[in-house]
């Protein structure tokens, strides 16, 4: 179960190309991000990644109306069937062709699919088991040129396709007799969107130029009449095989030139251009890149080439405001089912957000690193994930949630190295610019800034566990530079390495900083005594990477050979090695002149990190494998493959002998420059965007791997973005001391005796969480104590492990923090002594516990505001109240006094 990680979540990167899908209740956001699928929850303010993938990046994106199912089409075709609520792939199908769009009719009884100049409708699966979910039912002949765009009408009856070749088809769905298809002109650019008007045939369509065209129809939706199949004219059958011919591919639909005889014959559907309005005003030309329509609002919305977003009531055109949320090319614009959230996708700049327009508010805002990150650590409770990347900024991301929720930005150039201090409030970070700074996660605030004498270009971080030294190295003077934290001084320059210093790290129990170095060795530098070189340890090949163990009892260095060397620094000897080449498996990049097998040798794990217990170590580098090594046994545990995309470079062992020509490989042809995009080459004075940006394919590689303190996961920063994987315990039948008569049935049978103890000593040998969790929330609140000052020592951290987890999702908060109480009470002293082994599992509980911490101190400084304006709203009630009953006892008591004055009148 050790080695047991499933891939649990993608993190810094929320968009790549493709379109965007609301779910079906508007309230989360469907994003394709390279060949996986995100699942973004506003109301929740939470990320899910599908553990499902596509061989190469998804190109668009199908959500059927109920929000079941969804068909992910990647860039060659290939599509998968899956169930949103499973999570799992149903069927796989393959168009053969790159596929432009994708749509589900609102019966949900059927898609169309829009490939090359084809419009392909399918029946859509359904409830019951088929051997082939997408069966074919019609192909759509009409454009061409590649189409583009799909929308339905709301009762399914006919859908409209848009076209490269500035033309817009309309074709029914059934076999009506006035309307099989329909051609519209009047653009003079690319269809972008194609809009049927709600419970009508009538039309808008928007080209490339900034042009909306509004076409009117001469029919409703209920004049469509199905075609009768008997009793027909011969004349008229022969004259139908032109247009319809049934083959093995189901009903083929031509579209043709209408003939005179046809036009007199039956009433056809007939449309008419009511209107025309332009986008672009007179001097600018921006071009239209996505529009999106809410049929019940009447609201259309656009997006442009220059980050510029349009918001239009139509048919009146009316402009109901416009706004610049980037300065890139907005790729995708969907609109959730009530209409008052926008999503918009910007694939250069890796940007997704979500738009209020009636509040002109952000609903959400996530961007990931704009270029490639190149390093990550964790906080020490385990919360928080922070990365660096290649454009200088620092993200922290939050590992519950999945989102990012604080950027910095002072970092003029790549950030190489990232760290946080034993606190867990301060984060510093190395640049090639020259600076270290440390970020206060309290105020969000850069509040120091190291420099070195002369300008120098930082390759590796590290901070000593008190966080009061923070050490750099360049890797252009081959020095070491020591600053104080408190004063923002350099304390001393450590000279002596001839290389490069490739990395530093701390150790974990004493002021001893180790530093790797591309001249072959490992010095290891006393910090209480002068800063002298304390140990030398010397290498077979350059230094890469160098780690502690938790404990600080062993280095572990990974070294330009594909090895990884274990020393002990009491005494400077080697204790065991790994040699990793051959684990890495790299693949073929597609301008490699060699053989993958030759191109391993010169590979090597470029960083390296021991797990919480110190047992095992993980190792990457340049290629797509990550390694789980065991230190003592010095074996391969497991390898994970981070992704399986064909987009990336060097993924393969072997090319592609189909692409190989004379002149060397297809793959490097640069065929799709300036499509869609403009023309690549830059011009004088551009001054938003950069139209000169070239197609290149990157290369897949590991540029960091952190485990988490808590142990149940690590983390990897890729080419695809921040992988977490984590520990998934409920796929995993892993019993202890297990024997015949532990059983589910003998487990309650002891429940029902009330002897609680053997009931979970039980349960706990068969391991399984769901009657783990039944045993304990059956244990009566009084008796937690009992169990606990009664259990064996062995199920002690067991139990505690387990009440840590299940402390982070259940809601019985009293009731396990009492386990947990008890548990440190009664044990305390016997769990200290094995501090070690047990620290991943106390860190998961303080996790847990902090987690809770901060939402419900939230939510009780509402409350106490809340009580506090009602307590004050009644006593001002109350004031008032006492000041009408005092007005009313003055009335009782006048009436009375004139009352009493009658009388006595009377009587006399």
């Amino acid at each position: 179960m050790k080695f047991a990680y499933r891939f649990s979540n993608l993190l810094g990167a929320v968009y790549r190309q493709g379109n965007l899908n609301f779910s079906k209740d508007g309230n989360a956001v469907i994003s394709p991000v390279g060949n996986r699928i995100s699942v973004f929850d506003l109301k929740n303010n939470s990320s899910e990644t599908l553990p499902v993938s596509t061989t190469k990046n998804i190109s668009c994106v199908g959500v059927s109306p109920d929000g079941n199912l969804a068909v992910v089409v990647d860039e060659d075709g290939a599509a998968l069937l899956i169930s949103l609520i499973t999570r799992a792939v149903l069927h796989h199908f393959h168009f053969h062709k790159p596929v432009s769009s994708i749509r589900f009719s609102p019966d949900g009884r059927r898609f169309v699919v829009t490939k090359e100049n084809v419009a392909l409708m399918y029946h859509a699966p359904g409830k019951r088991r088929e051997f082939n979910a997408f069966v074919l039912d019609k192909s759509y002949y009409g454009p061409y040129d590649e189409t583009t765009c799909i929308d339905w009408t709301d009762d399914s009856k006919c859908f409209v396709v848009g076209s490269k070749d500035m033309s817009t088809w309309v074709f029914g769905a059934e076999r009506w007799a006035n309307l099989i298809y329909y051609s519209l002109g009047g653009h003079k650019d690319v269809i972008v969107g194609c809009f049927f008007e709600k419970d009508s045939l009538d039309l808008y369509t928007v080209s490339q130029d900034g042009t909306l065209c509004v076409w009117e129809s001469d029919t409703e939706l209920d004049g469509l009449v199905l075609r009768k199949t008997r009793d027909r004219p011969e004349d008229e059958e022969d004259e139908e095989e032109g247009t319809r011919t049934e083959g093995d591919q189901g009903e083929v639909i031509r579209g043709k030139v209408e003939t005179p005889r046809e036009r007199e014959r039956t009433k056809n559907v007939r449309y008419k251009q009511i209107s025309k309005h332009f986008f672009n005003k007179e001097g600018d030309f921006n071009n239209l890149t996505a529009a999106a329509f809410h049929k019940p609002t009447h609201i259309l919305v656009t997006g442009f080439s220059s980050g510029i977003f349009h918001l239009h009531e139509l048919p009146e055109f009316n402009l109901i405001h416009s706004l610049s949320i980037s300065d890139q090319r907005i790729t995708s614009v969907a609109i959730n089912c009530s209409g008052d959230w926008i999503g918009f996708g910007c694939s250069r700049m890796g940007q997704l957000l979500v738009w209020e327009w009636q509040s002109e508010s952000y609903v959400f805002k996530q961007q990931g690193h704009f270029n490639n990150m190149a390093s990550l650590t964790y906080s020490p409770d385990g919360q928080y994930i922070v990365t660096g990347g290649d454009d200088g900024k620092v993200k922290v991301w939050n590992t519950n949630s999945g989102l990012c929720f604080v950027t910095f930005t002072e970092h003029t150039s790549s950030v190489t190295s990232v760290t946080f201090t034993s606190s867990g409030f301060v984060i510093v970070s190395a640049s090639l610019d020259g600076t270290v700074r440390a970020f206060d996660l309290h105020r969000y605030r850069n509040f120091r800034t190291f420099t070195s004498p002369r300008p120098a270009q930082f390759s590796s971080l590290a901070v000593d566990v008190s966080g009061e030294l923070v050490s750099a190295g360049a890797q252009d003077s081959f020095e070491i530079f020591l600053w104080s934290m408190q004063t923002g001084r350099l304390l001393e320059v450590l000279g002596g390495h001839e290389g490069p210093v490739s990395s530093l790290c701390f150790s974990p129990v004493q002021s001893i900083l180790a530093s790797a170095s591309w001249d072959r060795t490992v010095r290891l530098w006393d910090m209480l005594d002068s800063w002298q070189v304390k140990e030398t340890l010397p290498l077979t090949s350059d230094g890469l990477s160098v780690s502690y163990r938790p404990d600080g009892q062993e280095v572990a260095v990974a070294t330009l050979n594909g090895e990884i060397s274990f020393w002990n620094p009491q005494t400077a000897t080697q204790t065991g090695s790994v040699s990793g080449r051959h684990d890495l498996q790299t693949g073929r990049k597609e301008t490699d002149k060699v053989t993958a097998k030759q191109t391993a040798k010169g590979k090597s794990f470029t960083s390296l990190c021991y797990s919480a217990d110190g047992e095992s170590i993980l190792a990457g580098g340049q290629s797509k494998f990550v390694c789980i090594y065991n230190v003592k046994e010095q074996l391969l545990m497991k390898k994970f493959e981070i992704s399986c995309n064909l987009s990336f470079d060097a993924m393969e062992e072997f090319l592609d002998r189909r692409k190989m020509t004379e002149f060397g490989s297809l793959a490097l042809v640069d065929d799709g420059t300036g499509d869609g995009d403009g023309v690549n080459i830059s011009l004088p004075g551009v001054r938003r965007g950069d139209m000169s940006s070239r197609h290149f394919k990157p290369e897949i590689r590991v540029s960091s791997l952190r485990f988490s303190p808590t142990g149940r996961s690590w983390a990897a920063t890729t080419t695809e973005g921040l992988l977490v994987y984590s520990l998934d315990g409920s796929l995993v039948f892993d019993p202890y001391d297990l024997d015949l008569d532990v059983t589910p049935a003998s487990i309650r049978k002891q429940l029902r005796l009330q002897d609680w103890a053997s009931a979970v000593v039980l349960a706990f040998r068969l391991n399984e969480n769901a009657l783990k969790q039944e045993v304990l929330e059956t244990v009566p609140h009084e008796q937690i104590p009992l169990v606990c000052s009664s259990l064996p020592d062995v199920y002690v951290e067991k139990l505690l492990g387990f009440v840590a987890s299940c402390l982070e999702k259940s809601g019985h908060l009293q009731f396990y923090l009492t386990w947990a109480q008890n548990l440190l009470m009664l044990h305390g002293q016997k769990l200290k002594n094995r501090s070690g082994s047990i620290l991943p599992t106390l860190q998961a509980l303080q996790k847990s516990i902090q987690r809770h911490f901060d939402n419900l101190s939230k939510l009780c400084d509402f409350n106490m505001y809340n009580i506090r304006y009602a307590t004050a709203l009644s006593k001002q009630r109350g004031l008032k109240r006492s000041a009408e009953e005092e007005e009313e006892d003055e009335d009782q008591s006048e009436e009375m006094s004139e009352a009493s004055l009658e009388d006595a009148e009377m009587m006399l």
